[in-house]
């Protein structure tokens, strides 16, 4: 029996995390996109998914360790996207949906994680999937079966009967069918959020204003009031989850500031009054100011509707300027790309536009890693090179700091510490 156990202490400490190898990496330089400058010479040592250390120039390195010499290139922490459809393809839209079924969907998101995690984006928010699809995604990937980006998940977006994001408005009323995501009412709207997180989200999408893909709503009409998005809003933070509300017009927006939500999606005619309201109660915007391209360039060969288009023509350049006010005004900034709009893997093509529209490349790092963090609650567990962060480590040819266009080309992917790109 002695034997057996002194085997049994000893299999035990030979799986024990502490034993765990042992990674060190070496760059030219490492991005500090808190502050938005250069650090020389980084040496970071990894173990068991997380940074130990970070140290600069010569010095001693753990015995047994593994070396990652990136030579001339520099590093910095993982991209965060906060708005995604991974169950969505960017040639699949308009009518060309209804033959796609949930499961059909969900494999379409196995293929886009991948995808966006070559890319070089670590974690994403997903907002909005049918058939909590996403939920299912984010777990496949958190077991180690399919690769992906760390996934926070919404489930079914929540909102009104014939409304963006949760109703499906392209078939006739004898089909009888109504969105998943449909609650009229502050009850009803809090029944759904329970019953999204009975399933597992991470936290709550909804609508308050109408959107450009959805057939038969106005673009800036608002939707739901201020009593069902506060309803709906105090049960998801009752229980301690977020809320993202797609917004384009500015009532909307107002009475979605007004309830409380932590994250406006779009935000295309915001007004005044209510880039105020949102640099006085520190909520942030995620503003896809990248997709605009792809709507008008390619949407028509990919399915959308002719509505559609119209709606984008009048929404895409005033969505720019309302970026560039809301960053000149001080609000707080995320990155969201509503990739699935367009294809998946282009991601970082917005960080240029945001440099376009007002930002510096180092406000625009700091939107896609440490804000993005933050709004998620997640604050130095990603988003920066930091001591206990998690090791989400990317590489680029060149300071991104002078060019944030050379983040659509990323050749070294490391997430959790495991290394799934390496050029």
């Amino acid at each position: 029996m002695r034997r057996i156990l002194l085997t049994a202490a000893a299999l035990l400490l030979m799986s024990s995390p502490s034993l765990a190898e042992t990674v060190v990496i070496k760059a030219a330089a490492m991005v500090d996109v808190e502050k938005g400058v250069l650090v020389a010479s980084p040496v970071i040592t990894v173990t068991d998914g997380t940074i130990r250390s970070i140290a600069s120039g010569a010095t001693a390195l753990p015995e047994g360790s593994r070396i990652i010499d990136l030579g001339d290139r520099i590093v910095m922490p993982g991209l965060v996207d906060m708005h995604v459809h991974f169950t969505g393809k960017a040639t699949d839209q308009g009518y060309r949906r209804l033959v796609i079924s949930h499961e059909r969907a969900a494999i379409t998101g196995v293929m886009n994680a991948r995808t966006t995690l070559m890319a070089g984006f670590t974690t994403v928010r997903n907002v909005g999937a049918p058939s909590f699809s996403d939920v299912a995604l984010r777990d496949a990937i958190a077991d180690g079966d399919v690769p992906g980006p760390r996934m926070f998940v919404s489930g079914p977006s929540i909102g009104i009967t014939g409304g963006h994001c949760s109703d499906n408005n392209l078939l006739p009323e004898e089909f009888g069918i109504v969105g998943e995501g449909v609650a009229d009412g502050p009850w009803a709207a809090r029944a759904k959020v329970r019953r999204n997180i009975k399933y597992g989200v991470d936290l709550i999408k909804t609508c308050s204003t109408g959107g450009v893909l959805s057939k038969g709503t106005q673009v800036g009409a608002p939707q739901y009031t201020v009593e069902e998005l506060t309803a709906l809003t105090e049960e998801a933070h009752s229980h301690g989850r977020k809320v993202a509300s797609h917004a384009h017009g500015a009532e909307g927006i107002i009475n979605a500031l007004k309830a409380g939500v932590d994250t406006i999606e779009h935000a295309s005619f915001i007004s005044d009054e209510g880039i105020a309201m949102a640099r006085r109660q520190g909520t942030y915007l995620s503003m896809d100011i990248y997709n605009t391209e792809y709507i008008l360039g390619e949407g028509e060969k990919a399915g959308f509707l002719e509505e559609s288009l119209a709606k984008e023509r009048m929404t895409g350049a005033t969505q720019r300027e309302s970026f560039r006010r809301a960053h000149q005004a001080g609000v707080k900034m995320v990155m969201g790309t509503d990739a699935g709009v367009y294809p998946h893997g282009d991601n970082a093509k917005q960080l240029s536009r945001m440099v376009r529209f007002g930002m510096t490349p180092a406000e625009a790092l700091r939107a896609a890693t440490y804000n993005a963090a933050d709004a998620l609650g997640q604050s130095g567990k990603f988003g920066a090179l930091t001591v206990g962060a998690s090791a989400d480590i990317i590489a680029v040819d060149g300071n991104p700091l002078a060019d944030v266009a050379l983040l659509e080309n990323v050749p070294f992917v490391m997430k959790a510490g495991v290394v799934y790109k390496s050029e």
